[in-house]
């Protein structure tokens, strides 16, 4: 099982911790990662310029089909932005000559052949629950866990076909395969408050406070993400707690460390953290595998 890797922008630069983590769940499982030269997915231009946006988008696309590969990617917004972009390629003949021609200046060609799957549907649909059970050897049953879908995953639906977006259960069949718990949240579904951050930062911060605080209130100890932006939002609301109210946790470390592999190797600290189940959520630095 073979896929190019597509990181973006922002885990490269802001959030390593989820590429080395990636890297190393997939390796374990055997699946194979190909680093080809990507730029950015498209997405800062999309309100600037649609053919921006396009050309952007369906260049990434181009170099993974020419590698003859699907395009695997951890970020969701890549995913929603890159499956965007071919659904608007489908539909408009004039943006798909446009683009065309400009990818043609670079010798690169988009036909549609390349498929663009997120992290979380690799690991449930093409490594399987089944083979993912078997292999764990650390299950995390001290844990319950609240999953973040944040919003490019699921919306719109008819674009991503990530999972059914009212009533979504891949996310939690995952968490259950490392043996923790899944905790059902009301707020589960709702944005985590990042993209409104630069124009109304107070209301982004009561979004993301709000979902920290239902998740806690639901009875869960770690919130899981599969999205640096989600991630990030939520370590940004906390990072001035010496002892945060709920950990944020991204699934490739939760799954790794249920697969036994070193907690440094997931872009923990390997110091250990301790989630008692007894009163409010206590939290250390790192991870014990």
């Amino acid at each position: 099982m073979k896929y190019a890797l597509f990181l973006g922008c922002a885990i490269p630069s802001r959030l390593p911790a989820y590429e080395a983590s990636t890297r190393a769940v997939l390796a374990h499982l055997g699946v194979t990662l190909v680093d080809l030269e990507f730029a950015c997915c498209g997405y800062p231009a999309r309100d600037v310029s649609r053919d921006g946006f396009a050309v952007a988008a369906a260049r990434n696309l181009a170099l993974a089909e020419r590698a003859g590969l699907d395009l695997l990617t951890p970020c969701k917004c890549c995913f929603g932005t890159l499956r965007q972009a071919i659904r608007l390629l489908g539909e408009d003949a004039g943006l798909r000559s446009r683009v065309t021609q400009a990818l043609a200046a670079e010798g690169l060609a988009w036909s549609g052949k390349t498929e663009v799957l997120h992290l979380l549907s690799v690991l449930a649909r093409k490594v399987g629950v089944d083979t993912l059970a078997a292999a764990i050897r650390a299950p995390r049953t001290d844990l319950h866990v609240a999953a973040q879908y944040g919003c490019h995953a699921l919306r719109p639906s008819n674009v991503t076909e990530f999972d059914n977006p009212m009533a979504p259960t891949l996310f939690e069949t995952l968490i259950r395969v490392t043996g923790a718990t899944a905790v059902d949240w009301p707020r589960r579904l709702d944005c985590c408050g990042d993209p409104l951050h630069e124009a109304n930062a107070p209301l982004s911060d009561r979004m993301t406070r709000a979902k920290i605080v239902d998740a806690q209130e639901s009875g869960a100890d770690v919130l899981c993400t599969a999205c640096p932006h989600c991630q990030l939002r939520f370590d940004s609301a906390q990072a001035d707690a010496s002892d945060p109210t709920i950990r944020t946790l991204l699934y490739t470390q939760l799954l790794g460390l249920a697969l036994g592999l070193p907690a440094q190797a997931l872009g923990l600290e390997p110091s250990g953290w301790a989630v008692p189940r007894s009163g409010t959520a206590s939290v250390t630095r790192g991870c014990d595998p």
